[in-house]
């Protein structure tokens, strides 16, 4: 069983795929988790590949990539003469090695788990009897008649001893870890979600942001890469400048669509880097604004580098090709109201209060007042 558990009164989140994959289970027509998998992602190879729902977008950009790098290739390679330097060769090796980098980088941000966190099938159970009353939010979480009431909102301290706030998921039933969002997008909690990124059709998070960075770093490199040599085939031909553009409109091409492309990926890896240096996510920095108070997270440029790139990818959350467990029938809806405190940890003190009756009161209140408002309009 796969557990995520943080300092503080932060609710353990447990994962409902607890049968291991070498265990069969005894019905006739077993589904593993990938296949009843409630979030809106693509399965492929058994499980092995995650996709997101927008993946179709991963052939756009591979096909922005690959083209234009494969036309230079092309080019410099029926361009080659036996008497060219081995510069020339070296150039066509460098051009080829940033494109495999490239699409193998993409590849590696997109068929991969970013850090999904597992859904639970029942709402947590409260580490502390006092547990509601220690909340800094009276903001509950209700919905239908017997509905669960949890705080929306709970404190979490970290390792550095600063207290965060974390809030509960009503999709995935659990208590965010902090960093941690809910994509509307694919359906998931994502550990240290960033964004969800159309272009690679994926959600960036945790696991496969430091491939998101490669990727988006040699895309730069690449397109300064032949933007630079595309130039220097046509400064270096024996004939004036427009002859040789005339000549050689297949670099001029590969300028004018390098030259663009650059101002947008190159800004976003600019742009990467500088939420790494501050230890900010995408998220945080639009969400949040660390510049008006201190960002617990921020270790100093050389720790928030290696917070990133250095420790190894932590592993996967949730084994999608375990068996799904056969009796994850959750809380019913007609459950009773003992029933559900109970099970979500209500302290015995607060399970005896009816909440529905102080809504239906604050109701009727309210109309009553409504009634007097307008007997006393009407006399005047």
């Amino acid at each position: 069983m796969h557990s995520i558990e943080s300092q503080g009164s932060m609710t353990k989140i447990h994962d409902s795929s607890s049968i291991p994959p070498t265990q069969h289970p005894t019905k006739s027509n077993p589904k593993r988790i990938y296949q009843v998998w409630k979030g809106n992602n693509n399965f492929c190879c058994g499980g092995r590949v995650i996709l997101g729902p927008d993946a179709s977008s991963l052939f756009l950009t591979s096909s922005m990539i690959g083209c234009p790098a494969i036309a230079f290739c092309i080019k410099m390679a029926l361009h080659m003469k036996p008497q060219d330097t081995i510069l020339n060769h070296q150039i066509l090796l460098g051009g080829l090695i940033l494109t495999v980098l490239d699409i193998g980088f993409l590849f590696l941000t997109s068929f991969g788990d970013p850090g999904i966190i597992p859904r639970n099938s029942k709402p947590p159970e409260s580490e502390d009897d006092n547990d509601l009353c220690k909340s800094t939010s009276f903001d509950w979480l209700s919905g239908k008649p017997g509905s669960l009431r949890l705080p929306r909102i709970k404190e979490v301290k970290l390792e550095t001893g600063e207290t965060v706030q974390v809030k509960f998921c009503e999709t995935c039933l659990l208590y965010r870890t902090p960093r941690a969002s809910h994509c509307s997008i694919c359906n998931n909690c994502v550990q240290k979600f960033d964004h969800h990124c159309p272009w690679v059709g994926q959600c960036i998070g945790e696991r496969n942001y430091p491939f998101f960075i490669c990727f988006i770093s040699s895309t730069t490199t690449l397109c300064i890469y032949v933007f630079t040599c595309s130039w220097v085939n046509i400064l270096r031909q024996d004939c004036s400048f427009w002859t040789a553009v005339s000549r050689d409109a297949a670099s001029v091409i590969l300028i004018l669509y390098c030259f663009i492309v650059v101002w947008f990926v190159g800004g976003l890896t600019v742009f990467h880097f500088y939420l790494i240096s501050t230890n900010q996510t995408t998220y945080e920095s639009f969400r949040y604004r660390y510049d008006r108070k201190t960002n617990p997270f921020n270790k100093g440029i050389l720790n928030n580098f290696r917070q990133v790139f250095l420790p190894r990818i932590p592993p996967s959350l949730v084994n999608f090709r375990a068996w799904a467990p056969e009796d994850d029938e959750g809380i019913p809806v007609n459950a009773s109201k003992h029933n559900l405190d109970v099970e979500t940890g209500v302290p015995k003190l607060l399970q005896k209060v009816d909440f529905d009756g102080f809504d239906s009161n604050s109701q009727s209140i309210s109309k009553n007042h409504n009634l007097k408002d307008k007997t006393k309009f009407d006399r005047a």
